[in-house]
C-alpha cells in the first residue's frame, strides 16, 4: 500500500480475512487501500475520457473492470463486507464502455480497408477482430472481418517440378509430394495460401504469385573407385618348429589392396517467386544437393598372418552393388528439400 499499489493491497488483505476474519492489521488496510483504489480508478476513467486518444474507451473499460473485480473479491469474503459494506460495482457502465470501444476499433478497421492495399487489409482484419472480442455482434464487423481477410491473402500458386527423364520420374514425384505435402499443411501465416497448379486450376484461383521450381543441373551416378596399396611385415610370428617341437620365430609378409567406390550424386534446384501481374521476380534462391554412397572393400596376397583382425575382416567383404540411378536422385533432394521449406517459411512467414 505504501508503494502504492492499492490493487494489490485490497486483494492480499482480503486473501487474509478470508484465513484469519479477526486479522486487525488486514482490516484496516482493507478499509484504507480500497478507498484509495477505487479513487485511483475513477480519476483515470476521468481523465481517459477528456483525452483525444482514439481508443480511450478501451482504457476506461479497464478500469471499470479493475473495479468490479474489487468489488468481487470483497463481496466473496463475509469478513471483508463488515468493512467495506457495498463495495461499487459499475456494470452498466462497462457494458457502455466496451460498446464505445469496439466502435473505435470498428472505425479504425473501416479507415484502413478503405486504403486498398494489402498491408492496411492485415491492419483492418486485426481491428475487426479486436472488434468482435469486445463486443461479437458489433454490426457488420465479422463480414467486414472477412472481406478485410481476403484482400489481405497472397494466393501463390506452385508449379510442378518438370524432370525430362523417365528414368527418375518417380524420384521427382516423390519430390514433389513432399513439397505439395509442406505446402498443404503450412498455417504459419494465415495471410498466406498456397495452391498446387491443378487445384488452382480447378478453383479457377487467380494468383497474386507464382513459385516456380527447376533443377538447374543434376548429375546422377559420377563413380569413382580408388585403390590403396599397403605393404604389410609383421615379426616375431610362429613360423613353425624345430625337431624338438619348440616355436621358430620369424618374419611373415602381405600386400593388402583397398578398393574404396564413391558414386556421387548432385544437383541444383532453383526456386524463383514471381508477381503475377507485374511479371517481376520478387524473390529467387538457389538450393545445392549433394549424396555419396561410399563402399570398401579388399584383397591381398601373402600371408594373412601379416594382416590385423580389422584389416583380415575388410578382405572378406565383397564389393557391394550400388542403389539404382532413381534412389540416387531421391537421396540428393532430401539436403534440398530441407533448405528449400526452411527458405519458403523464412520468406513468407511475416508476408
Amino acid at each position: 500500500m505504501q508503494k502504492g499499489d492499492y490493487d494489490a493491497s485490497v486483494e492480499k488483505s482480503v486473501s487474509r480475512l478470508q484465513n484469519s476474519p479477526k486479522n486487525s492489521e488486514a482490516m484496516e488496510v482493507l478499509k484504507t487501500a480500497y478507498g484509495l483504489a477505487l479513487q485511483g480508478h475513477l480519476r483515470k476513467i476521468d481523465e481517459a475520457k477528456m483525452s483525444n486518444d482514439l481508443f480511450r474507451w478501451e482504457s476506461v473499460m479497464y478500469d471499470y473492470q479493475k473495479i468490479n473485480q474489487l468489488a468481487d473479491d470483497i463481496n466473496s469474503c463475509p469478513a471483508c463486507l463488515a468493512i467495506v459494506p457495498n463495495p461499487s460495482k459499475y456494470i452498466a457502465e462497462l457494458a457502455d464502455s466496451k460498446y464505445n470501444a469496439a466502435g473505435a476499433r470498428y472505425g479504425s478497421g473501416l479507415g484502413y480497408l478503405r486504403e486498398n492495399n494489402r498491408q492496411s487489409a492485415k491492419k483492418a482484419y486485426y481491428e475487426f477482430e479486436k472488434t468482435i472480442n469486445l463486443q461479437p455482434d458489433y454490426k457488420d464487423a465479422k463480414a467486414k472481418m472477412e472481406d478485410a481477410y481476403w484482400a489481405a491473402v497472397t494466393r501463390v500458386v506452385v508449379q510442378p517440378i518438370i524432370v525430362n527423364s523417365s528414368l527418375y520420374k518417380l524420384s521427382a514425384d516423390y519430390f514433389q509430394q513432399q513439397i505439395d505435402q509442406y505446402i498443404a499443411k503450412y498455417s504459419r501465416n494465415k495471410f498466406v495460401i498456397f495452391y498446387g497448379e491443378e487445384q488452382a486450376t480447378n478453383q479457377k484461383i487467380v494468383p497474386d504469385q507464382v513459385l516456380s521450381l527447376n533443377f538447374d543441373d543434376f548429375v546422377v551416378g559420377q563413380t569413382y573407385v580408388k585403390e590403396r596399396v599397403e605393404k604389410l611385415k609383421r615379426d616375431s610370428v610362429v613360423i613353425g618348429e624345430t625337431r624338438d617341437k619348440k616355436p621358430v620365430y620369424g618374419t611373415v609378409k602381405a600386400t593388402l589392396s583397398i578398393f574404396e567406390k564413391n558414386i556421387s550424386s548432385s544437383g541444383l534446384l532453383d526456386m524463383s517467386i514471381t508477381d503475377w501481374k507485374t511479371r517481376k521476380l520478387v524473390h529467387q534462391q538457389k538450393f545445392p544437393g549433394t549424396y555419396v554412397w561410399r563402399d570398401s572393400w579388399a584383397s591381398y596376397k601373402g600371408d594373412d598372418r601379416a594382416l590385423s583382425n580389422q584389416q583380415l575382416a575388410i578382405t572378406r567383404r565383397k564389393e557391394q552393388l550400388p542403389p539404382p540411378p532413381s534412389a540416387l536422385f531421391l537421396e540428393f533432394t532430401k539436403p534440398i528439400y530441407n533448405q528449400l521449406v526452411e527458405d519458403i517459411g523464412y520468406y513468407y512467414n511475416n508476408y
